[in-house]
C-alpha cells in the first residue's frame, strides 16, 4: 500500500461502504474521506425520518466519530474538491489546498433532477434530497398548508407522507399512469393508490406540469391542458442525475455517469468510481444493494493489484416501506409468465414473474413473507415448474431453508452467511449482538424478524437478550459498571476512550449514558449527544415531528389553578390534542419543538418524565378518601411514591399504581410496581405488564403499613436500577433474576440498607434540577430548534433547481433510481 493512501470523494453510503470495505481488507490502509456536507456519513435511505422528526442527520449516522479515529480514517467534513488531476491522483480542495494520493475513488453520488419547468426557481419550491431540504419543507409545511409533491416515485411518496403527517393537505402529481411504475406493475400500483389516498393524500396521475404559478413566490401548478392546482409549497422529487461534474472537468470518460470497467476503474488507471455516479456496462444504478457489490470489488482493486475479482453487475431489487405499506420489488415487474395472488382489502399482492421457465422477478405488496427465498431464486435464475406453488413455498420458508448467500439486510448488504459467521466464528449469542457486529437490522429495521430467526437457528435456540451492553466489544453491563466505578469515569466520552465502548457502531451509547449516571449516583458529566432525542429536549417526539408535554400531577391529583394554566398553554401554543393519559395525567400533543421552553414556563409545573426511561406516573384510585369500598389511602401512598422517586432515570420506563382495595381500579396488578390495599395492610407487587405482553405482577411481600411498603418498593427499585440491562422492562428483569433471589436481597437488612443509601444519594442529585428549567439555560444554543447542531436555511431561501442543474438531461437510470438510494 502506498504511503500516499486512498482518497474517497463523497461521504454518502457509497463512500462509507467503500471506506469500510478497504479497511476490512487492509486494516493499515490510510484513507481520507472528503465529505462536502458538515455531517459524518449518514443513512440517506432513511431521509424521510428526518422530515417527520425534525432531527438532524446525526441520528442516522452510519458510524460514531470514534470509529474514524480508531481506524485512522481522515475525515474532511464540510470540504469539497474543486479539481482532480486524474493522472497524478491529485485533489485540489476548496481554498486551493492540494493533496496527492496513490488512488482516488469518486463516490459523488447524485443530485436531484430538476426539470426545465418555468417558475421552478421561485421561492416556495424545494427538492427532496438532503437534510437541509427536510428542514425547509418542515418550516414551510405548517398545519393547514397546501402542498403539491411532483413525483410519484418512492421518495416523492415518502415526502408526501411526511408532509401529510404535519396536518397539511397534500397532492401527489405524477406524469405516468400509475405510481412507482419502475417498481410496480399495474396490479400492485392499483392497490397502493387507495391505501395512500386513505391517509389523506390526493393522487393526480397523468399530469404533465407545464409551469409553476406565482410572481414573487410559488402559488401552484398549471398542467398541460390548462388545469391548475393551488399550493403553498411545491416539493420536487422526480428523479436523480449522477454527480459527474468533477469527473468531466478532469477529462474522464463520462456518459450518463462516470464510465467504469469491471474493476470499477475509470478511464484513468488511478481513479475509481462507485455508486450512483458510476456507469457500468451502460447501466447507472440508483439502489443501495449494488453499492455494496461495487464497494466490495473496488476495495479489492485498491488493495490487491494482483486480484482478478470483477464486478459483473447487480440484480435490481429493493425492500421498502411506502407510506406505511411494505413493498418488495425484485428484477422484472412484468414478464411472459406471471403468477399472482391478491386481496384488494389488504392490500395484499404477491407476484412471481418467469422468463423461459425461470424466476425473473417478483412484486410483493403488503405481505412480504419469503422475500429472501424469492430473491435467492431470482438471483440464481432458478427453474420454476409451478410459480403459484413457489410463491406459497417462499411465504412458508424458514431461516433453515435459505442458503448462506441469501441477502437478509438490504440496507447494509448483509447475507445469512454473515449472520451465521457472527455466531459461529465471533461468538455472538443473541440477535442484538449479531446486529451490532454485522449492522443487519440497524437501518430500516424490517429485517429484524428474519435476523432473529437466523440467529436462533445458528445458536440452537440459545438464550436471547439481554446480553452484552456493548456487543461490538463484548462488554457486559457488570464489567463496564465495575470499570466506571474503579477508574472514576464520569462521562460517556471517558468510558469510550478508556474501554472502547461505543466506538464501533455507537448503538450502545444511550445505554452507556444511563450506566455512567447510575454508577456515579447522578453526579456525572452529562454529554447530551449520547442521549435519544426525547432526552435531549425533555419531551416525547410524535410521528409528525411535534412533541407531547406531560406535566407531573402527583398521584393524578391536580388543582383548578393548574388546570387553568394547562388549558391556557394548550391554546396559546396550539396543541393539536389535549388528552387524559392512562396514567391519569394530561398530555398536550402537537407542540412544536421551538415552543417547548415557553410552554413549560407558562405551565409552571415539573416534568412528568413521560418522554424518558425514568420513573413515570403513579396511578391511583380515590381509596378511603371517597370510595365506599376503600380500605387503604391510595392517594396519599401514590403521591408519596411519586415524590420519593421523581426525577430518577431507570433502565426502562417504570409505571406504578396504587389500588385502595382488591377491586384494583388503578390496575396496580399489571404495573411495574403496584400496591394493593388488603385487609390488615398492603400487598407489594412487581413486574406486571398490560401492553404487548400481559403479565400479572408477582407478590413481593405483604406489609402492615404504607411506610413499610414504600421503603421496600424503593429498595427494589434501586436494585433494578443497578442490575437491569438497558431497555429491560421489569417484567423481563424479574423472571431473569428470579423472584426468590430478589426477595432475599431486598429483605436482607444489610443489603437493603446499602441499596437505600445509594438511592438517596442518587435522588438528591436528580432532584437538584428539574430538566424543564433548561428553558432558561439550554444545554446547547440550538437545543430547541430543528436539526439540532446543524445549520439551516431560512424560509425565505426556499429555492428551485441548483444553478448548475443539467436541465436538459434525463438519464436512463436503471431500477428505481428516480426515487433515490434504496
Amino acid at each position: 500500500m502506498s504511503s500516499e493512501g486512498i482518497a474517497i470523494v463523497g461521504g454518502g453510503i457509497a463512500g462509507q461502504s467503500l471506506c469500510e470495505a478497504v479497511i476490512g481488507r487492509d486494516p493499515d490502509a490510510r484513507v481520507t474521506l472528503v465529505c462536502a456536507e458538515e455531517h459524518l456519513p449518514y443513512d440517506r435511505v432513511r431521509l424521510s425520518e428526518i422530515l417527520v422528526s425534525g432531527e438532524g442527520p446525526e441520528g442516522l449516522q452510519l458510524r460514531p466519530e470514534e470509529w474514524y479515529a480508531d481506524n485512522r480514517v481522515e475525515i474532511l467534513s464540510g470540504r469539497w474538491v474543486e479539481a482532480l488531476d486524474a493522472q497524478r491522483a491529485e485533489l485540489t480542495l476548496d481554498g486551493g489546498e492540494r493533496r496527492s494520493f496513490a488512488s482516488v475513488a469518486l463516490c459523488t453520488g447524485s443530485r436531484p433532477l430538476m426539470p426545465p419547468i418555468p417558475g421552478l426557481d421561485l421561492p416556495g419550491v424545494v427538492p427532496f434530497r438532503g437534510p437541509e431540504d427536510c428542514e425547509m419543507i418542515r418550516r414551510a409545511a405548517g398545519e393547514g398548508a397546501r402542498v403539491a409533491v411532483i413525483g410519484g416515485g418512492l421518495l416523492g411518496l415518502e415526502a408526501a407522507y411526511g408532509v401529510a403527517s404535519r396536518g397539511c393537505a397534500v397532492t401527489v402529481v405524477h406524469l405516468m399512469d400509475r405510481l412507482m411504475e419502475r417498481q410496480l406493475d399495474a396490479g400492485a400500483a392499483a392497490m397502493l393508490q387507495p391505501a395512500i389516498e386513505a391517509l389523506g393524500v390526493e393522487v393526480l396521475l397523468e399530469r404533465q406540469t407545464e409551469c409553476v404559478l406565482g410572481d414573487e413566490r410559488a402559488t401552484g401548478l398549471r398542467f398541460a391542458g390548462g388545469e391548475e392546482l393551488e399550493a403553498d409549497l411545491i416539493v420536487v422529487s422526480i428523479g436523480i442525475t449522477p454527480e459527474k461534474a468533477l469527473a468531466q472537468s478532469a477529462g474522464l470518460e463520462v456518459k450518463r455517469g462516470i464510465v467504469v470497467d469491471d474493476r470499477l476503474k475509470t478511464s484513468a488507471d488511478r481513479v475509481l468510481a462507485v455508486g450512483e455516479c458510476a456507469e457500468h456496462r451502460g447501466t447507472v444504478y440508483g439502489l443501495v444493494a449494488p453499492i455494496y457489490d461495487q464497494a466490495r470489488v473496488a476495495a479489492v482493486t485498491l488493495t490487491d493489484a494482483e486480484s482478478d475479482e470483477t464486478y459483473n453487475g447487480s440484480l435490481q431489487w429493493a425492500k421498502l416501506k411506502v407510506m406505511g405499506v411494505d413493498l418488495v420489488s425484485i428484477g422484472s415487474a412484468e414478464g411472459p409468465q406471471e403468477a399472482v395472488t391478491a386481496n384488494a382489502e389488504g392490500p395484499l399482492y404477491r407476484k412471481l414473474v418467469l422468463a423461459d421457465g425461470r424466476a425473473a422477478g417478483a412484486v410483493l405488496l403488503g405481505d412480504v413473507r419469503g422475500t429472501e427465498a424469492l430473491l435467492d431464486a431470482i438471483r440464481c435464475d432458478d427453474e420454476v415448474a409451478d410459480p403459484l406453488e413457489r410463491l406459497a413455498a417462499a411465504a412458508a420458508a424458514t431461516a433453515a431453508d435459505l442458503p448462506d448467500g441469501a441477502q437478509i439486510c438490504d440496507c447494509n448488504g448483509v447475507c445469512k452467511g454473515d449472520l451465521v459467521a457472527a455466531v459461529r466464528e465471533q461468538g455472538a449469542g443473541s440477535a442484538r449482538e449479531v446486529m451490532a457486529l454485522t449492522r443487519a437490522g440497524t437501518g430500516c429495521g424490517s429485517c429484524k424478524p428474519m435476523v432473529k430467526e437466523v440467529v436462533a437457528e445458528a445458536t440452537g435456540g440459545a438464550a436471547e437478550e439481554p446480553a452484552f451492553l456493548c456487543p461490538c466489544k463484548r462488554q457486559t453491563r457488570e464489567e463496564l459498571a465495575r470499570r466506571i466505578g474503579e477508574e472514576g469515569h464520569t462521562a460517556v466520552s471517558d468510558v469510550t476512550a478508556a474501554c472502547g465502548t461505543g466506538r464501533e457502531c455507537g448503538l450502545c451509547k444511550p445505554a452507556l449514558a444511563y450506566l455512567v449516571s447510575e454508577v456515579n449516583d447522578n453526579r456525572h458529566r452529562e454529554e447530551r449527544s449520547a442521549r435519544y432525542i426525547n432526552d435531549r429536549v425533555h419531551a416525547n417526539i410524535q410521528n409528525d415531528g411535534t412533541f407531547s408535554v406531560v406535566p407531573r400531577m402527583y398521584g393524578g391529583v391536580t388543582t383548578p389553578d393548574q388546570l387553568r394554566r394547562i388549558a391556557d398553554a394548550a391554546e396559546r401554543y396550539e396543541a393539536r390534542m389535549v388528552k387524559v393519559t392512562g396514567g391519569q395525567r394530561i398530555d398536550l400533543l402537537g407542540v412544536a419543538k421551538e415552543d417547548l421552553p415557553a410552554i413549560w414556563r407558562d405551565i409552571g409545573m415539573p416534568s412528568g418524565h413521560a418522554y424518558a426511561k425514568a420513573i413515570r406516573t403513579v396511578k391511583t384510585c380515590v381509596g378511603t378518601d371517597f370510595c365506599r369500598f376503600g380500605i387503604g389511602d391510595s392517594i396519599d401512598l401514590g403521591v408519596r411514591m411519586e415524590r420519593e422517586w421523581e426525577g430518577l432515570h431507570t433502565p426502562a420506563k417504570v409505571k406504578s399504581g396504587v389500588s385502595g382495595c382488591p377491586r384494583n381500579c388503578a390496575e396496580a396488578t399489571v404495573k411495574d410496581i403496584g400496591a394493593v390495599a388488603v385487609e390488615g395492610g398492603w400487598q407489594l407487587r412487581i413486574a406486571g405488564a398490560a401492553g404487548g405482553t400481559v403479565r400479572e405482577a408477582d407478590v413481593l411481600a405483604t406489609l402492615e403499613t404504607a411506610d413499610e411498603l414504600l421503603r421496600l418498593a424503593t429498595v427494589f427499585l434501586q436494585y433494578y436500577r443497578e442490575h437491569a440491562d438497558h431497555k429491560e422492562r421489569m417484567y423481563d428483569f424479574v423472571p431473569r433474576i428470579g423472584l426468590e433471589e430478589i426477595r432475599a436481597v431486598v429483605t436482607d437488612e444489610r443489603r437493603s440498607a446499602e441499596l437505600l443509601e445509594r438511592f438517596r444519594i442518587a435522588k438528591a442529585a436528580a432532584a437538584a434540577k428539574d430538566p424543564w428549567l433548561e428553558r432558561d439555560e439550554p444545554y446547547h444554543p440550538r437545543q430547541f430548534e430543528d436539526l439540532d447542531g446543524a445549520g439551516g436555511r431560512a424560509m425565505g431561501e426556499l429555492v428551485g433547481p441548483p444553478e448548475d442543474a443539467d436541465e436538459g438531461a434525463v438519464p436512463a437510470l436503471v431500477g428505481p433510481p428516480e426515487d433515490g438510494e434504496r
